[in-house]
Order: C-alpha cells, then sequence, then structure tokens
C-alpha cells in the first residue's frame, strides 16, 4: 500500500530570557532555570520526538510537554496545533539553541504518514537510534539508548503493538491506551536499534493491513 508522508509543522515559538516567579512557582522550575522556550505543533508525536532532540544537541531541559484534546483539527486557535512543549535552560542562548534544533524537527524530520489522500487515516512509527533526556525519562531507560515510538488510531495500534512486540525481540516501555488526548494509541519500544527498527516495520505494515481490510473473512 502506498503512503503519504503528513509533514507536521511548528505554528508558533517565543522565548522568555528571565521567567517571572509566578509562573516558575506554577511550572515547578529548578532554581537554575532561568529561560523558556516555547512551540506548538500541528503533531504532539513529533513535538515529544523534535524535544527529546533538543535535549541530545544543546543544554536544555524539557520542562512542559502536553498534547491538546481531541487534535489539531479541533484546535483552540490557528497557532495552538495539537501540542505545546517548553524548554528550560539557565540562558536565553541556550533555550534559544534548543528551539533552533526543535523547529527544524518539526518541519523537517521524522513524520505521520497517512493511508488515504484526506491523511485522515495516518500512523506514527519512528526509530530513534539514540535517546535523549526526556524520552528516555518516560521509558525508564538510559539516554542513549534505542526506541521505537509507535502511534495509530486505536484498533490499529492495539494489533499493531502486539505485531511489533513479536516480530522483534523489544519490550513495551510505554502503554499509551486509547483514547488518549488525541484519540490515537500506541506506545514507546526498547531494544536494539535493529530490533526497534524491525518492530516499528511490523506495526507499519499491520497498520496498512487493516486499512486495507479493515474486516475479517470469516
Amino acid at each position: 500500500m502506498e503512503v503519504i508522508k503528513v509533514p507536521a509543522l511548528a505554528l508558533a515559538s517565543r522565548i522568555i530570557p528571565n521567567v517571572e516567579n509566578g509562573l516558575r512557582d506554577s511550572l515547578k522550575l529548578p532554581d537554575y532555570i532561568k529561560s523558556l522556550a516555547f512551540v506548538t505543533s500541528t503533531s504532539d508525536d513529533v513535538g515529544y520526538t523534535a524535544l527529546d532532540e533538543a535535549t541530545k544537541k544543546s543544554a536544555v531541559e524539557v520542562v512542559y510537554a502536553k498534547s491538546f484534546y481531541a487534535g489539531a483539527a479541533h484546535a483552540s486557535g490557528p497557532l495552538s496545533g495539537e501540542f505545546l512543549g517548553i524548554l528550560g535552560a539557565a540562558t536565553p542562548s541556550e533555550v534559544k539553541s534548543g528551539l533552533e534544533i526543535a523547529i527544524q524537527m518539526i518541519n523537517e524530520g521524522p513524520a505521520f504518514y497517512a493511508m488515504d489522500e484526506s491523511g485522515e487515516h495516518a500512523y506514527y512509527a519512528h526509530t530513534i537510534s539514540r535517546t535523549g533526556t526526556y524520552l528516555s525519562k518516560m521509558a525508564g531507560i538510559n539516554p542513549g539508548e534505542p526506541l521505537a515510538y509507535l502511534i495509530a488510531p486505536p484498533l490499529e495500534a492495539m494489533v499493531g503493538l502486539d505485531a511489533a512486540l513479536k516480530a522483534a525481540d523489544v519490550k513495551l516501555c510505554v502503554f499509551y491506551g486509547p483514547p488518549t488526548e488525541t484519540n490515537f494509541g500506541g506506545g514507546l519500544l526498547t531494544g536494539s536499534q535493529s530490533s526497534c527498527t524491525a518492530a516499528a516495520e511490523a506495526f507499519a505494515d499491520t497498520i496498512k493491513k487493516i486499512a486495507k481490510t479493515p474486516h475479517l473473512t470469516f
């Protein structure tokens, strides 16, 4: 089945050079975090991946990351998308560097793939060869270990995860039971890089088969 890449887009970004104390307290920031960088994206999963990439290449931490309910099609405003990420660092130059990396990753990096021309029936099957501090903490693994990031609509995600786990020597670290905030499902799997790649391919192949033949033939 031919699939269509659905590129993500960073919709808005801002930097606060010196965060105000009230906001600092609300975000529970450590004392050494003085500056913040904000970014919204049309894709939450690409956004999470991009924030993790920023932690690998700049001196930043992910201090806040949330998906919005119902997805980008039902966003609260034209610059909302379905995700808000906040990076923190000691200086404005550090958060600026992290923000630039995250935006580039969102706009040019991994993406969802659609199995219909409208782009509505889509999945995310991305292998991260070396995790940063953010996703590794979420998955309970060491920074630098591989991760398969697998997301799809509810039924497809559950069947696809089963196929991914059977296809390679991987472990399910995080289970995103549907419905998530964006009404998808999936999980984070770890293993060797080749095993994660094999698991992601099995996941994607399963999603495609379900899209082609939604019902079993009895």
